[in-house]
């Protein structure tokens, strides 16, 4: 969702700016400033930026430069400035008052000259725009995409990384279970010395402890997660808003998988999960 692009044109006769960054946001909240004389198309450059961009705080910046013969023609009004200069002359005859009639004096008076704006065609001006707007668009386009070939190969990175601890949690888990056989069994012989050891309780023990500590319908899950972020990456789009929720799932797998490891070192992995998957929503916020 950041970004950056800028195109400058000129466009009969008329060279449009058109700048747009871009910053992250969780919907889509586009601002436009541009010269008075383009405030009608404030709506259209919108409308050109939701067609492109679904997500992010974009600003857009649009200055015009028009050649001399596009400007305003200003001219005086010699009608009223003599009207002016009689009256004035009449206040210095009739009331002895100093002359000290002056050019910036006069330039001051309402209407002494009149001021005519060419007729502008908005039609043609809207197209002409748009036009630069879609070469700015392509441009933030451009370094989007070289940004986020980068990043989708972080996430790939990281969902292989997480499928390497998820293998770890697999294999101790198992692993945990035959321990704690071993030391309940070896618990067992101490308390009852040389009194037989009822194998079918050890059994009964073993099993509800599995069954307590058991991650494999979590593992699964999140490796399925795993799996379906990696196909939302190959297939592109505007995926950022399906990912946060994807991640919300995977959190939760981790957290019950945390919750049901009781070795020390399988713990760690989880956290090491949980580190990974707090990178991964950071990024995220970077995904449209």
């Amino acid at each position: 969702m950041t970004g950056y692009g800028r195109a400058v044109e000129t466009v009969n006769g008329r060279e449009f700016t058109v700048e747009l960054r871009s910053v992250n946001n969780r919907y889509l909240d586009c601002s436009v400033k541009l010269p008075r004389i383009l405030s009608f198309a404030e709506d259209a450059v919108k409308q050109a930026v939701k067609a492109q961009v679904s997500r992010g705080k974009v600003d857009v910046f649009i200055t015009l430069r028009s050649e001399a013969g596009d400007e305003a023609q200003v001219t005086l009004n010699e009608g009223v400035l003599k009207g002016y200069l009689d009256a004035m002359h009449r206040m210095v005859e009739q009331y002895g008052i100093k002359d000290d009639i002056q050019v910036s004096t006069l330039a001051r008076m309402p209407e002494v000259f009149q001021i005519e704006k060419p007729q502008v065609d908005e039609e043609q001006l809207l197209q002409d725009l748009k036009q630069v707007v879609a070469c700015a668009l392509q441009s933030y386009d451009a370094m989007r995409c070289t940004e986020g070939a980068a990043m989708e190969q972080d996430l790939r990175n990281r969902a292989e990384t997480i499928l390497q601890y998820v293998s770890i949690v697999e294999q101790g888990n198992g692993q945990t279970v035959t321990d704690y056989r071993a030391r309940l069994e070896a618990k067992l012989r101490e308390v009852l010395e040389n009194t037989a050891i009822d194998e079918s309780r050890i059994l009964t023990e073993a099993a509800i402890f599995a069954d307590k500590v058991a991650v494999d319908e979590e593992t699964v899950r999140l490796r399925s997660h795993i799996k379906q972020m990696d196909e939302m990456l190959t297939a592109g789009g505007a995926i950022g808003r399906k990912l946060d929720f994807l991640l919300q799932e995977m959190n939760r797998e981790a957290n019950t998988i945390g919750s049901k490891c009781t070795d020390v070192r399988l713990a760690r992995v989880v956290v090491d999960i949980k580190a990974e998957l707090e990178k991964i929503r950071e990024q995220t916020q970077n995904i449209e």
